[in-house]
């Protein structure tokens, strides 16, 4: 039977999730038509052929059209609006593939950490793919190995690793295949993954494809790092105080120890470097490295903990000794934290921490770098490890300015180019973030300006990207806001007025707070009735795009297993302190933190309130971070949260009246066609009882009704409102709006 087929149209429009990862989204119908559900392979047919993985696209896509990122057009060989056949492709698992790329990536990324990038993806030999992981329709049984691959590969291979680009060589079978943990995967005439090189020389006879030689301890030397491959520290803005710090150290330790044998003292080269994925620590090491005279020897963590006991052991004393050989050498481990955990440290750490304290004392440079330096084990902080800490701050908008500076130093900027509205408009991001937002931008004007002889990026470029481009501290949220403002939300003048006081001004202007010697409010708790806009106004907060925002309903946190709640309530946070200026939005807050003393869940919900209560204002300090709540129950949330310093400010949120539904009516028909005779100010006065969200739904109910008098209908009458309002009844409990009505005023 044949396979079933479509040609459809390509479309340069990827969902912000979706970029470089290998994956095509089409509309339900086709994927019905194909035969297809959301994760399937999918083998595309343009000038040349690729394959992919499919997801599905949005409502408001279009049948005709197949969604596609500008990686897997040029895999096709198309441009924007290009003709792709579209087939169901069989879910074969590579059996080996090799990888050529970026001399410097070849040196730093190691094939296991290759093979978690390339996960979940399907290859075809010729194709260029990305570094990116696919986190879309990932394994769940892997995902925090992607998770920890994402962290180590901005750190290891540092700015640039969202914009690194490799080609596949080879795969089995050479038709296209899906990437699992059992593929061998490689660097062309280079190391693969379990010993096993890439090729058919590296298959035995009498066994399968997937099985793989055992591993071999080898020396690290021959993945030294020289001083061709780092950077210069000046390529490195916002990170040359921390660069000083760390050249003092080692040039001290290498270049200098006869000083200290004449003051009678020594010199510990233990480093612990803390920073965000993508802030450029690997970077920094290499950097100052190649200024000292000194080689480095990478050491991913998280490749040697899924060693066994004993191969891991070998492994560390192996790259020991070939440190210690090496004259001024520096030891880089990234994400120490698998190999040292703060919680449950096993076998392998005792051997890790032994290890390092031989190779600190032989005078070695030892470099250990995380993104959660709580999660590391506090035994390496010892006196003869790891003595000295340096941190590398999230960038505010005058660094990001500077980065974005260094980064289009070569890049023709058009004169409406404003770098500082740019970094303005990117809270969160470091700058690995800011080169693969310059880099998308460059695409965007590359792919507008083909025939151009001297083409320029523009601000309209850097707008598209930001579209696209998610900053790295938020990768774990998949959190989609709608591009609302506070001007699309109709009435409630008093209500924006103090929210833009409590929530924009501490998150827009922290210096004016600081001047004046006062601290910001530290959250806002919104109460209001059922559909009055408490979700529809944070999400115009968030539409200002000067914060980053993390949405959670109440219930979502809470947990069965003990002390897994606590854990996401602190999760939460430092993903919120890691991504400041951040709004965390606490929908149904009331589920979240209820009184203490009266639940029956074993006490569950009261560790809750504590954790809560603790991230507002215990001992590490909340900047640049706001907590919005909203409930439709104030009384049932734990007085404590509601105190000073907490979520000190109550705003109501009453039923809109008369002229505030006239408000909202007009906000929700701006784009709508209406007809002369559609007079909202009158409507919204007959109106009694409908909520916010209730005049919206009439406004849509309206357009339902001139559709299915008309599918050509251009306009909306009063006939067609009439009809709706016949549908749509009001919501609002008058009971419960004179309980929050009664409420707000005891509070006022």
């Amino acid at each position: 039977m044949a396979q079933p087929d479509l040609t459809l149209t390509a479309s340069l429009r990827p969902a912000a999730l979706d970029a470089r990862r290998g994956i095509v989204r089409l509309h339900p119908e086709a994927l019905t038509a194909l035969g297809l559900r959301p994760g399937d392979p999918v083998r595309l047919a343009g000038r040349r052929e690729t394959a992919g993985i499919v997801a599905a696209a949005g409502p408001d896509a279009s049948s005709a059209l197949l969604y596609a990122d500008d990686l897997t057009l040029g895999n096709l060989g198309l441009r924007d609006g290009g003709q792709v056949r579209v087939t169901p492709a069989a879910l074969v698992p590579a059996g080996r593939v090799a990888l050529a790329g970026p001399v410097a990536v070849v040196a730093a990324v190691s094939p296991e950490m290759l093979r978690l990038a390339l996960l979940g993806k399907v290859v075809t030999a010729g194709d260029d793919v990305s570094l990116l992981p696919q986190d879309v329709l990932p394994d769940a049984s892997v995902r925090s190995l992607v998770e920890a691959a994402r962290r180590s590969l901005a750190n290891t291979v540092g700015f640039a690793w969202t914009s690194t680009l490799l080609s596949v060589v080879t795969v089995e079978p050479a038709a296209g295949a899906l990437v699992t943990m059992d593929t061998l995967v490689g660097w062309e005439h280079g190391p693969a993954t379990h010993g096993a090189a890439p090729g058919p020389a590296a298959a035995r006879p009498g066994r399968s494809d997937t099985t793989t030689e055992p591993a071999e301890a080898t020396p690290a030397s021959p993945d030294a790092s020289t001083a061709s491959d780092a950077p210069d520290v000046d390529e490195l803005p916002g990170l040359r105080a921390q660069a000083e710090e760390l050249t003092e150290l080692l040039d001290l330790g290498f270049h200098h120890r006869e000083v200290l044998g004449r003051l009678g003292t020594t010199i510990s080269l233990g480093v612990l470097l803390g920073g965000p994925a993508g802030s450029g620590k690997s970077a920094l090491v290499r950097a100052v490295a190649a200024r000292v005279g000194a080689r480095v020897h990478p050491l991913w963590a998280p490749e040697v903990a899924a060693l066994a006991n004993q191969a891991a052991a070998e492994r560390l004393r192996a790259v020991s000794t070939a440190v210690r050989a090496d004259g001024p050498a520096v030891l880089l481990v990234t994400d120490v934290e698998a190999l040292a955990p703060a919680d449950e440290p096993g076998p392998v750490a005792t051997v890790f921490r032994q290890v390092l304290a031989e190779t600190v004392r032989a005078g070695a440079a030892v470099v250990c770098t995380t993104g959660r330096p709580e999660a590391v084990d506090p035994a390496l902080r010892a006196p003869d490890l790891l003595s000295l800490r340096i941190s590398i701050p999230l960038p505010d908008p005058a660094l990001r300015r500077e980065q974005l500076t260094v980064l289009t130093r070569q890049v023709p900027l058009a004169d409406d180019v404003r770098l500082d509205e740019v970094a303005g408009r990117t809270p969160g991001f470091v700058a690995a973030d800011l080169a693969a937002l310059v880099r998308e931008a460059g695409v965007r004007a590359a792919l507008r300006q083909k025939s151009a002889e001297t083409p320029t990026v523009s601000m309209a470029d850097f707008t598209a990207a930001l579209e696209v481009v998610r900053p790295t501290t938020m990768a774990a949220s998949t959190l989609e806001l709608a591009s609302v403002t506070m001007d699309d939300v109709g009435d409630l003048v008093e209500v924006k007025q103090t929210l833009t006081e409590s929530v924009l001004w501490p998150l827009t202007y922290p210096d004016t707070f600081a001047r004046l010697g006062v601290q910001p409010p530290r959250g806002v708790l919104l109460y209001g009735p059922p559909g009055c806009g408490k979700t529809y106004l944070v999400t115009a907060l968030a539409g200002s795009g000067r914060a980053n925002v993390l949405s959670v309903k109440g219930a979502e946190l809470l947990s069965k297993w003990v002390g897994e709640s606590e854990r996401a309530v602190r999760e939460l946070f430092r993903r919120a302190r890691e991504a400041a200026p951040t709004l965390i939005f606490l929908d149904e807050v009331d589920a979240l933190a209820p009184v203490r003393g009266q639940a029956t869940d074993g006490g569950t919900t009261d560790r809750v309130v504590a954790a809560v209560l603790t991230e507002l204002d215990g001992v590490e300090a909340l900047r640049n971070v706001v907590v919005v709540g909203a409930t439709n129950r104030p009384d049932l949330v734990d007085p404590a949260l509601l105190r000073p310093g907490r979520l000190e400010r109550l705003v109501y949120v009453p039923p809109p009246d008369g002229a505030g539904r006239s408000e909202i009516l007009r906000a929700a028909s701006r784009q709508v066609p209406l007809a002369p005779d559609v007079d909202l100010a009158a409507l919204g006065g007959e109106l009694t009882g409908f909520s916010a969200a209730d005049c919206a739904a009439l406004v849509r109910e309206a357009a339902l009704a001139a559709m299915r008098e008309s599918l050509t209908a251009a306009t909306i009458t009063a006939a067609h409102v009439a009809t709706a309002r016949a549908r749509v009844r009001p919501s609002l409990d008058p009971a419960q709006v004179a309980w929050l009505a009664g409420y707000a005023a005891d509070r006022s």
